[in-house]
């Protein structure tokens, strides 16, 4: 994970962003979300459009080259590249990846999902598995965080220890 923020942040042009962006990573994408200057403009509702046409024109202006750099990281670090960008209070991301994923599950755990589906929740069992796992995220954000960091540190003990 150091090695690709690292990456990125040398890699990118400097007048681009704010700051340094940040980089999420997994195991499929990498995740470049760069902060911009907010405009100013009077009232909640003309700032939140400013800032939206700000991270628009962005995204225009920069496509070409945020491509070149996205192939460039993909054929270094063997993950796709999605992009996005936060200006004031608006943050936004760019076409990021919808991976399947294969889970298992009992009646109860079936059930749960298709009540969600049933109740016009979600549109399908994926949808609701999808929202069910956001909900989680959103709500044990700061135990996920912990565990998270906790992750990290079991990392980089297995890499300093022998080979």
């Amino acid at each position: 994970m150091g090695e690709i923020r690292a990456w990125f942040v040398g890699r990118l042009p400097e007048e681009w962003f704010i700051g340094e962006p940040e980089v999420e990573v997994d195991r499929d994408e990498i995740l470049v979300v760069g902060g911009l200057q907010p405009p100013e403009a009077e009232g909640d509702a003309a700032q939140r459009a400013a800032e939206a046409g700000r991270i628009n024109r962005f995204r225009e202006e920069t496509r070409h080259k945020r491509m070149q750099i996205a192939d460039e990281a993909e054929a270094r670090f063997g993950r796709k590249v999605a992009w996005g960008a936060r200006c004031g209070e608006t943050r936004q991301l760019f076409t990021t990846l919808s991976v399947p994923v294969m889970t298992r599950l009992r009646q109860p755990e079936r059930q749960v999902l298709d009540t969600l589906v049933e109740a016009g929740v979600a549109r399908s069992r994926s949808e609701a598995l999808a929202w069910s796992v956001r909900l989680v995220g959103q709500h044990e954000s700061d135990w996920i965080a912990e565990l998270r960091r906790a992750l990290v540190a079991v990392q980089e003990a297995r890499a300093a220890g022998p080979a």
